[in-house]
């Protein structure tokens, strides 16, 4: 909305007088709200955003385009753009009632535009898309996205709508397994190597701490466990059943070290350098 100020001005014998300043307001008669569904993002994920538009006069909105900047942002002199437009996923709706999808392109400068919106006198429309988060999103612990969305007729005054996004917190774990040498003789040694890596940006926490749990067959005897390179005792650092051949860590014995991420300033991509912890399991078949 906009606000204006008027004053007058009295002349009468060569003396001008002026009236005091009056104030007012010009209410939009369109609004624009945008909300994302998702409440967190990740590397190569999507974001699916709600834009929706009111427009309380009594004049129908015929021919409106949004424009969305991709959550555009600065790297020294760069710009990028977090995100890309997934084509095809524009949905469109006026009074609740699905409509034919507009036409949705990339503009120029890489923001995207969605042309062709119109929204009835003392109604509303909703127009629904995705993006997904490429690699110059940032990634470390506490960003954001900040993504913004104007809408305007041509000659009009554009109305526009910001959300923010943060990145996905916590650790984000995975596991990886492999066995040495793959080939052994009956009563040979094998060693199993499990590797955990962190791509998030916090270490685990004490409370969560992970458990690493395997029933190895064919059953190994006379086991050797080592944790980053340093021996780990059978009781407090694991349990084994030599019985049935499963073994578990100790609660909070494993501790997996936050990922660091590092931004080219030539191109703004971001690289993860995920945290790792690598325990080893040494045995005889």
């Amino acid at each position: 909305m906009a606000t204006f100020q008027n004053q007058a001005l009295l002349s009468y014998n060569g003396v001008t007088t002026a009236s005091n300043i009056v104030s007012g307001e010009i209410l939009d008669t369109l609004a624009v709200t945008k909300t994302a569904v998702e409440p967190s993002y990740s590397a190569g994920g999507n974001i699916t955003y709600v834009v929706s538009l009111i427009n309380s006069g009594a004049t129908a909105f015929t021919d409106i385009t949004l424009t969305d900047d991709l959550g555009l942002y600065t790297v020294g002199t760069l710009s990028v753009r977090p995100l890309d437009y997934v084509d095809g996923s524009v949905m469109y709706y006026v009074g609740g009632v699905l409509q034919t999808a507009p036409t949705a392109t990339v503009g120029a400068d890489g923001e995207l535009v969605i042309s062709g919106i119109s929204v009835p006198a003392g109604s509303n429309a909703t127009v629904i898309y995705a993006a997904t988060v490429n690699d110059t999103a940032p990634l470390a612990e506490g960003s954001t996205i900040v993504n913004t969305v104007s809408a305007a007729e041509a000659g009009m005054t554009p109305v526009v709508a910001t959300e923010s996004v943060g990145v996905r917190g916590g650790a984000i774990l995975s596991i990886g397994k492999a066995v040495s040498p793959a080939s052994v003789a009956e009563n040979g040694r094998i060693t199993y190597t499990f590797v955990i890596s962190n791509s998030g940006g916090e270490q685990t926490t004490t409370e969560g701490n992970p458990v690493i749990t395997d029933t190895f067959s064919p059953i190994l005897s006379d086991i050797v466990v080592t944790l980053n390179g340093a021996p780990i005792a059978e009781g407090t650092g694991y349990t084994y059943d030599e019985t049935t051949g499963l073994f578990t860590t100790a609660d909070g014995i494993i501790t997996v070290p936050a990922a660091t991420f590092t931004q080219d300033p030539t191109t703004g991509v971001w690289s993860v350098t995920p945290g790792t912890v690598t325990l080893t399991v040494t045995g005889t078949i």
